[in-house]
């Protein structure tokens, strides 16, 4: 058998997405091979092709296949995976390697897919609600009661926490940036929605909550970092995953010029005045936590049950043959995409 997987041979443009066929992956000993049905796109997998992300290079360096997360049917199992047989439904996550028909994982890394979903639904999951469920409840540990403002809170990351605040009891306030995604971060749970191409932001979110926010999530980077730090509760909490005003829009190349700019501009947080403001600034990156058996198995296991009880509903999924990664790469760097963008084998 032979797979197929994108491979990017060195940072770029769209036109850096190729395709390599191989030797069908051997498990090891404790590994799964999983033939994938459905594979998750996130931003992260966009700025390793633009050849910004950190964890890409310290891991793999070029050539890498980006991808983080799949869902499909078992095809051979390692000596020691006892637990789990050739022809179960599995979704999983793997650090970088997704884009592809076939991945090779330890079987920690991946979980029967729930009844509630299907393939596609299962592949754009892990990645966004790990990343929600790490930013909530290993970070920030809200209160119920607690306010949070979610930016971009019909995206993947973005409509996860919306949902696990509202499992957390929390009040949320999630923002836009356009019109036709109002509805849908309604429609996960946001109790208010700021569309900010038609309102102040800062303005909105004050009327919203005059006393400031007790969390605030936030991925945009420079464009929003400096008004979240001030616009906290006190006590109150930033917590940081992401600089996505920092990218590109289009074009899919990153503007040099306009990094520099950005980066110079990125606030910087002085412990003295952290401790006068009584406010805290944390950060993660999902992709270094993989060694963290214990964290991986204590999210999954709560977040399944979750959504075998109800509390947790997909994100709407946009499908993409795999063959169109760069339209899905386009879409999802335009900020126009509502929910998860997945690839079809």
């Amino acid at each position: 058998m032979v797979m197929r997987k994108v491979v990017i041979p060195r940072a770029g443009g769209y036109d850096r997405l190729t395709f390599e066929t191989q030797p069908d992956p051997t498990p090891g000993p404790e590994e799964v091979v999983v033939t994938t049905e459905a594979i998750g796109v996130n931003y992260a997998d966009c700025v390793i092709r633009m050849g910004l992300y950190a964890s890409a290079k310290e891991y793999v360096g070029w050539p890498i296949t980006p991808g983080f997360e799949f869902a499909g049917t078992v095809s051979a199992v390692g000596a020691a995976v006892t637990d789990l047989a050739p022809g179960a439904k599995v979704f999983g996550v793997t650090r970088f390697g997704g884009y592809s028909t076939h991945v090779a994982v330890p079987r920690h890394q991946v979980f029967p897919v729930p009844a509630r979903f299907d393939l596609a639904q299962a592949a754009g999951f892990p990645t966004v609600f790990l990343t929600a469920y790490f930013a909530l409840f290993e970070l920030a540990h809200p209160r119920p009661g607690n306010t949070l403002l979610v930016h971009s809170a019909a995206g993947g990351v973005g409509g996860a926490l919306l949902q696990l605040g509202r499992i957390a009891g929390c009040r949320t306030v999630g923002v836009v940036g356009s019109s036709h995604k109002v509805e849908a971060a309604r429609a996960l749970g946001a109790d208010v929605v700021i569309d900010k191409s038609r309102e102040d932001l800062w303005r909105a979110a004050e009327r919203a909550s005059p006393q400031g926010y007790d969390v605030v999530l936030d991925a945009n980077g420079v464009s929003t970092l400096r008004e979240s730090y001030r616009h906290l509760a006190r006590p109150g909490k930033l917590v940081i995953y992401g600089f996505h005003s920092m990218l590109p829009r289009e074009g899919g190349r990153p503007n040099w010029v306009k990094l520099a700019s950005d980066f110079l501009r990125t606030p910087r947080f002085n412990p003295l005045e952290l401790t006068h403001h009584n406010a805290s600034v944390l950060a993660f990156n999902l992709s270094y936590l993989f060694e963290r058996r214990d964290v991986l198995a204590e999210a999954m296991g709560r977040m399944l049950a979750w959504v075998d009880e109800g509390r947790i509903t997909p994100l709407s999924v946009t499908r993409f043959p795999l063959d169109r990664v760069a339209e899905a790469h386009r879409a999802l760097e335009s900020g126009s995409t509502v929910g998860k963008l997945v690839l079809v084998p």
